[in-house]
Order: structure tokens, then sequence, then C-alpha cells
């Protein structure tokens, strides 16, 4: 980065104004924005996290109508119904697919079946939302990949909403503009405490309802909640994974469960000269989420909503403070060397609003999501990379196919 005036440094890092380009802000911005009509939507899987997706998208009520909604287990049928109206269910997916009604759909079943569900979802000519992780594995992804580019047509935006989220895009633009300087670590975090089991009515239904647990369905903590942080350092630095390594073990709840509920991973990103760690416990809550990005001019520090950005010694002197007489804003630094990054005068809201947005404009603009079926393999192919490495002890290295376009 070139050393900049003081008063340049506010200016063009936004840091304490408002103004911010957005995903799917070039059409307002060019005067010519789509048509706005409601998309009649189903979905399916209506565990928690596709009811928590149906309470979302009540807050779109002018890009979206729930006509469809669709589980095995009919107390979760009934639970969906408080969020979607009156929309019609199903207890099989298939049938809700053959639905002319339905336009699109939005794919919340346990990760094992997102490639079978997605793609007799693109083949019924639906437009896709699917949660993250994308795939189950890398075969799946690359298979995925190649039908989804066969129906052109056809959005297929996969669920990591990070991408749409005012604040990390901001945190994006700062990376690019070279606030950081050269980042070279980048250590995450996601930690709870707790079981991660959910209450079971009754026996036989410990595995559809504690999916997470088995290995034959779920990708763990990995795929669940670090694939998020793994799938921004792809898209903020415009890389992917090359070295992979990674521990962990069943350390605290022995309770039956197959996936690891204590996992480390190391991620070497070659080309960027960057080395990333990640890492869940369900022991112990006391960081919860965290994510810093550490370069030699600065690091910034982020929460789910808010982030911070720490000038290292010599950026700050560089940039000081801006005499308040002369018109300009004044940076205020708070007692631990920190300026808070702002994203305007509106509160932020969750990072699944702005996604199932972009979904919307994605839909009726025929534009490519930020979070699309490419992006989707990449963040998929690091999580198998990951679990493979913790469960066998092993080294993985980016393949060559694995680089699709």
């Amino acid at each position: 980065m070139t050393n900049l005036p003081r008063r340049d440094f506010i200016k063009q890092t936004g840091l304490l104004t408002g103004g911010l380009w957005l995903p799917g802000a070039l059409a307002d911005a060019l005067g010519a924005p789509a048509p706005m009509r409601k998309i009649k939507l189903g979905v399916i899987g209506c565990g928690d996290r596709g009811t928590g997706l149906l309470k979302i998208l009540q807050d779109l009520p002018d890009q979206f109508e729930v006509v469809a909604v669709c589980d095995e287990l009919p107390f979760r049928l009934q639970n969906a119904l408080k969020s979607a109206g009156h929309a019609k269910t199903y207890a099989d997916y298939h049938a809700l697919l053959d639905a002319r009604a339905v336009e699109a759909v939005i794919i919340a079943v346990p990760l094992h079946l997102h490639f079978q569900v997605a793609k007799d979802a693109l083949a019924a000519g639906k437009q896709v939302y699917l949660e993250k992780t994308m795939t189950y594995d890398i075969p799946q992804a690359l298979e995925l990949v190649r039908l989804a580019q066969q129906r052109p047509a056809q959005t297929l935006q996969v669920g990591h909403q990070y991408r749409y989220s005012p604040l990390y895009y901001r945190v994006k633009e700062m990376i690019k503009q070279g606030y950081l300087g050269k980042v070279t670590q980048i250590d995450c975090r996601w930690d709870r405490n707790g079981s991660w089991r959910r209450p079971v009515p009754e026996p036989g239904l410990e595995r559809k309802i504690n999916w997470r647990m088995y290995r034959e369905y779920s990708g763990g903590l990995a795929a669940e909640l670090l694939s998020h942080q793994m799938d921004f350092i792809n898209w903020a630095f415009e890389t992917h994974a090359d070295e992979v390594f990674g521990t962990g073990g069943i350390d605290f709840y022995k309770d039956g469960r197959e996936t690891y509920d204590n996992v480390q991973v190391m991620v070497r990103y070659a080309q960027e000269g960057m080395v990333g760690n990640f890492g869940a416990t369900c022991g112990n809550a006391r960081d919860g989420y965290l994510f810093k990005l550490k370069g030699t001019k600065g690091t910034i520090s982020l929460l789910v909503d808010q982030g911070m950005y720490y000038p290292e010694q010599e950026t700050r002197k560089q940039y000081g403070t801006v005499d308040g007489v002369t018109g300009a804003t004044k940076i205020t630094w708070n007692k631990d060397g920190g300026m808070a990054i702002t994203t305007g005068a509106e509160p932020l809201k969750d990072g699944s609003w702005y996604s199932l947005r972009d979904f919307h404009q994605a839909i009726i603009e025929r534009k490519v999501p930020d979070s699309n079926v490419l992006t989707g393999a990449r963040a998929a192919c690091t999580v198998h990379m990951a679990n493979q490495a913790i469960y066998n002890h092993t080294i993985e290295k980016w393949r060559p196919e694995y680089n699709l376009a």
C-alpha cells in the first residue's frame, strides 16, 4: 500500500463513513434495476436451519412467497408452518419438485443428502439455494459443478452467507486495498460449550435428528462451522488451500458420537504465503466466534457482526489522527489501539437475509451469485481435505482437478 495522507486514508478506507459497494447494487447503480416480482419458493428440510431460514424469509415479503415445505418428520412440518403460513406440506421432496407452483427451492437437509437433492432439483428445472457445505465430499462437488454448468439458465447459490454481509464485504475491500499489508497469519475459532445434540422424541429417530454426530451423514465441526471462515479466505484472497494438516478427537462427550468434538486444522496457502489456523471445540465457549487476519501493516479482528481494525505501530504513526478543525473526520482509537469498522447507519441484519436477497436478485437478473457452484465446490474441497487430514492423520494436498472454471 502506498503512503496516503491522513484524510485520504479515512476517505478511501470508508472505515468511518457509510458508503459501500455491495453485491447486487450494480443494476441500481446503472439506473436499470430488474423488475421486482415474488419467487414462489419451496423449503426442503425443516430442521433448525430450514426453520431458521423460514423466519428470515418473513422479512423478505416482496422477494419470496413460500408455497411448499418438506420434511420426513411430521412434527417438523407442523413447526415449519408457524413461519410458512398456508404452504403445502410434503413428506417426499420428489413430490415437491414435481409441483409446478414451485419455482425455486432452499435445500437444508443433512449434509450427506445435499448432492442428491440438489441434482434432482436441477433436473426438475428449479432455481436452487443449497445450504453449506455444498457437498459431503470432493467427488460430489466436482459432479455438481458439471451438472450446474449444463444448466446455465438456473441459479445454484450456496449458503455461505458471509459473502453477502456488508461487514465482511468491507473487510474484503480493505484487504484488496492493502490496509493489512502482507497477510501471513489467519486465526479462526468457533467454540461452544455444549454437546451439540438435539432432543430425540423416540430412540428410532436418533440418527435422523442427530445426524451431525455420525460420519456417514456429517462433516462435523469442519463442515458445519469452520467452512464459513474457510470460504471467506478463499473469497477475500482469491485463493485456495494448498496443504491441509489436522487433528482432533472425541475428547469430552463420550456419548456414542462418531464426529469429533474437538478439532484443529492448519492450512497452508502457498500462493499467498499464508498460514490459516481453524479450530472448534464443544468443551469451552469463552472465545466463541473469533476471526483474526494478521498482516504486516495491521490486523482485522472480526465477530459475526462486528469488526475492528488495529494498525501496526508504524502504520498508526503514518495515519495518526486528523485535525477536526479542517472539516475532516477525526479517527478515534479505542484503548487497545483499534478502530471500529462501520457499515453505515443501519444495524446489520443476519447474514442469511443478505444472502437470500441476493438469491432473489440472481434469479431475476440471471446473474451468477457471489457464492456459486464453483466457489461452493472450492470450500467443499477444503472441508473434505480437512476431514481427511483429521481422521486419517494425513497431509492433504490440493490437486489440479480441483481447479474448476
